[in-house]
């Protein structure tokens, strides 16, 4: 079992846990409410740096449910073994609303909250608040293969030649 060290670079930051010992990700918190509006792409902070072991790296992914239930998207992210920065969560809201101001309720990761009357005006419809402390991304920490590449004037044959996208069939005609 390897042992991965975590430091709280911000006081308020919270320890990345599993809802399940089999889970294969870790759930990451957000450090700060941060609002992301339609189209918009914000860093969400977690407050912690890692010391991830030689030969390791973190994935961070999304979490299925923010994904299925928000138009939040978190964008895939790599963390190296020898990175000891703060790390971050990208997160793009894919809504694209551009032209209605919501009606005075504004959607979390977790459901949705009502804001002040004079507030709400600047927030166009699609608009999310992250939450201080909700989970928004899980990490998923992995060996790294040994990999060395090497440049050649002509590849082996594969059963798909240069086929791809779609080159296997699909399911449903569009």
């Amino acid at each position: 079992m390897e042992i991965v060290k975590v430091k709280k670079v911000h006081e308020d930051a919270v320890i990345p846990t599993k809802a399940y010992p089999s889970d294969a990700g870790f759930d990451l918190y957000a450090l700060e409410d941060v609002i992301v509006e339609s189209g918009d792409t914000e860093k969400i902070r977690t407050g912690l740096s890692f010391d991830l072991p030689s030969g390791y790296e973190m994935q961070i992914r999304p979490r299925s449910g923010v994904s299925l239930k928000t138009s939040l998207r978190v964008t895939f992210g790599t963390v190296d073994c020898d990175y000891r920065g703060e790390v971050a969560v990208i997160v793009d809201n894919i809504n694209q609303e551009t032209d209605a101001y919501c009606d005075g309720v504004l959607e979390t990761t977790d459901g949705i909250i009502q804001v002040q009357s004079d507030e709400y005006r600047k927030y166009l419809d699609g608009t999310y608040i992250i939450r201080k402390g909700d989970r928004i991304a899980q990490a998923v920490i992995q060996q790294i293969p040994h990999i060395t590449l090497v440049e050649v004037i002509k590849l082996s044959n594969g059963a798909r030649g240069g086929n791809g996208f779609g080159s296997t069939g699909i399911n449903h005609e569009y």
